[in-house]
């Protein structure tokens, strides 16, 4: 493979016109997410980060995100924001806001968390990378795997791929990802290859300028799915199930786009969804709260349908996973400043339950 932007299959780069996209981050997840109620960081395969900083002359009276921003230079400026945010980055051992002003003798410090793959081990898995070149990768990633090691899941995951194939990723933090979707959600995702491109595309997720779109299978008319064509509903995780996410008061604010929904018959439809934000779940939880959740949706499914030919009954209920596929992503290349749109197409999978309940 090239390591000069080589493309496979059916992806396509393109730029937009105007030399930009549409600003929508990923589906499926919160993009910083820390670690999950239960798990501890040997699970996570996280390394504790410990730094201080004691302010001088030079800058005192500036805003404590820019101060920290020049001191912890390693660490993206979003980054730092968050653990201001959080309590992680504090000033004299109080939580203050990223624009406080610092004073001579205040002292930074942050106690973090980032990844390590040290313990990690680098597996000949084959993946089906779409592009690459020197600053990123673009994979397709299959429904099964999962896209980190955790806990239950050390071997088999997409980033022991990367560490095979990619050995230079080993030295990012998460082996280069920016974000992640599903174990059993189907689609591309972007990988860095050098720590500049990382924290590039981590900021453009922050930003909202990474385009992602998605296709999904959906009980319910299409006529009733586009009256709730924006789904603006705050999610946090669920108050008793702590592997569930749902739509909560006081959760983080997540908006949804329903683009465009074609009847596959009068009970299930086709959808194109963007996200205006990147909450876990995102699109799963919302689409089920309004009453329309993805067939084979093993955590917030529903049962199948009545009014169904017998092929068509089978088809749903032989359907093992979320009918979710991240079909289309577009970014700005972190070195060229290019702006880059790769396409692929659904599942087998997907296209032949779409098909069976289309006839």
């Amino acid at each position: 493979m090239s390591e000069q932007g080589e493309m496979t299959h059916s992806a396509q780069i393109l730029a937009c016109d105007d030399g930009s996209f549409d600003a929508y981050p990923d589906a499926e997840f919160d993009e910083l997410e820390s670690v999950a109620d239960g798990e501890s960081l040997e699970d996570k395969g996280l390394q504790v980060v410990e730094r201080s900083y004691i302010v001088d002359e030079a800058h005192a009276g500036a805003r404590l995100d820019k101060v920290a921003a020049t001191v912890f230079a390693d660490f993206s400026r979003v980054q730092l924001q968050d653990w201001i945010g959080d309590g992680k980055l504090t000033v004299n051992d109080k939580n203050e806001k990223p624009k406080y002003r610092v004073k001579i003798g205040d002292e930074l410090t942050l106690n973090a968390q980032l990844a390590s793959h040290s313990e990690d081990l680098p597996e000949n898995i084959a993946i089906d990378v779409v592009y690459a070149d020197a600053d990123v990768l673009v994979i397709n990633k299959p429904a099964g795997m999962v896209v980190h090691p955790g806990a239950g899941n050390r071997t088999g995951t997409l980033v022991n791929a990367l560490l095979y194939h990619y050995p230079d990723n080993a030295s990012l933090p998460r082996a280069g990802l920016v974000h992640r979707i599903d174990k059993d959600t189907t689609g591309l995702l972007v990988v860095a290859r050098s720590k500049k491109a990382q924290l590039d595309l981590m900021a453009q997720l922050k930003d909202k300028s990474v385009y992602r779109h998605y296709q999904c299978v959906a009980v319910g008319a299409a006529v009733d799915i586009l009256r709730q064509a924006r789904i603006d509903l705050p999610i946090a995780r669920h108050p008793t199930q702590r592997t569930k996410m749902a739509v909560r008061e006081g959760g983080k604010p997540a908006v949804t786009h329903i683009i465009k929904a074609q009847a596959l018959n009068d009970r299930y439809s086709l959808l194109d969804v963007r996200l205006e934000t990147g909450r876990t779940h995102q699109i799963r939880v919302h689409l089920s709260h309004c009453g329309f959740a993805l067939v084979g949706d093993p955590v917030y499914g529903t049962s199948v349908r009545s009014g169904l030919s017998q092929a068509q009954r089978l088809a749903v209920q032989g359907f093992s996973r979320q009918a979710l596929h991240a079909h289309t992503l577009g970014f700005t290349h972190p070195a060229t400043g290019e702006p880059l749109e790769f396409s692929v197409p659904l599942p087998a999978d997907m296209q032949a339950l779409i098909d069976a309940l289309s006839e």
